[in-house]
């Protein structure tokens, strides 16, 4: 009885460890692959809880999310023959799960030491050898990462399509102390150079502010003037038309004055003319005689009266009759 016990309990033993061999689990984010006898089967699995083989098959999980794979210390010869070491250069990358299969049997599961460390190595050699120190240093280092990238994307799109690169990081690489301090003087220099040529720019840029200011301050003054100036002309049209219009009047009463004086002239001129008759001068001729206060008496004094010449009687009486007049 105790043979058959301890029998029963070596079968249980090993039921039990069949069964834990035979259960297994693939994370999220992974595909299992199987392999029998070394050969990779046909099946995949997702991720959960899957039954196998015990003692036979084997499964591996393979990363199906973003990943970053590291590659440091690449070594790269420019084309001046300068040898220079690259710290660190991250590959970030997936795998799309409906291509796991055909990856891992061309390239096993892992497929990124043969698809992407080696062809970092590549790539970046064939970059330097054609490039100087200056251009992978300096010039052209900033483009790396996208020439890294590109490269790895068109073979892997050939060679093993469901690989997708996301980006690429290049660390700055390392190289000679000589090289490396004469770059840090130039960049020195550089640095000083931009800072000179920034302040020149802010010295343009104050002189140009100041100048700026000027003109509109001109412009002020100059609006200010032209402003008094168009006030002082509109005054001087007012005081003109102001003067004008006085002078108007002037002109209009002067006018109605002298023309009715030169009416009350020509009115009274007509009314002596109209008197002036041989019986009205007579008549003053005697009045004017009568008017005298003193008489002369004398040989000649008849000569007042008459005149032989008939001419100077009538120039006697119309001087008389001019005396009249005046004396009206």
């Amino acid at each position: 009885m105790a043979q058959w016990g301890a029998v029963l309990s070596i079968i249980v033993a090993l039921g039990g460890a069949a069964l834990l061999g035979s259960v297994h689990k693939i994370d999220e984010g992974h595909t299992g692959v199987y392999y029998r006898g070394g050969a990779l089967l046909t099946t995949t699995s997702s991720p959960g809880f899957h039954l196998m083989l015990p003692f036979i098959t084997t499964y591996k999980s393979v990363q199906t999310t973003l990943q970053t794979d590291e590659v440091k210390n690449v070594p790269c010869g420019t084309s001046g023959g300068v040898m220079i070491y690259f710290d660190r250069i991250e590959v970030v990358n997936y795998l799309v799960p409906a291509a796991v299969y055909d990856i891992v049997k061309n390239f096993t599961a892992d497929y990124d030491k043969a698809l992407i460390f080696n062809k970092v190595h590549h790539e970046l050699n064939q970059f330097c050898s054609v490039h100087s120190l200056q251009e992978v240093y300096i010039g052209l280092f900033d483009q790396i990462d996208e020439h890294l990238k590109m490269t790895l994307q068109e073979d892997l799109t050939s060679m093993a399509p469901g690989i997708i690169i996301q980006a690429v990081r290049v660390t700055k690489p390392h190289i000679p102390e000589s090289v490396l301090r004469n770059y840090e003087l130039m960049e020195s220099e550089k640095t000083k150079l931009l800072i000179s040529q920034q302040t020149q720019k802010v010295v343009e840029k104050e002189a140009e502010t100041e100048r700026i200011r000027a003109v509109i301050e001109a412009e002020k003054v100059a609006q200010v003037a032209e402003i008094k100036f168009g006030q002082k002309v509109m005054e001087k049209e007012t005081e003109k038309k102001i003067s004008e219009i006085e002078d108007g009047a002037f002109l209009a009463r002067e006018k109605a004055k002298a023309d009715a004086e030169f009416y009350t002239a020509q009115r009274t001129a007509e009314a002596n003319k109209m008197k002036l008759t041989p019986e009205y001068l007579q008549l003053m001729k005697y009045k004017a005689i009568a008017a005298n206060s003193k008489i002369y008496f004398g040989n000649d004094i008849p000569q007042m009266f008459m005149e032989s010449d008939s001419v100077k009687a009538s120039a006697a009486m119309d001087s008389v009759a001019e005396k009249i007049l005046d004396l009206d």
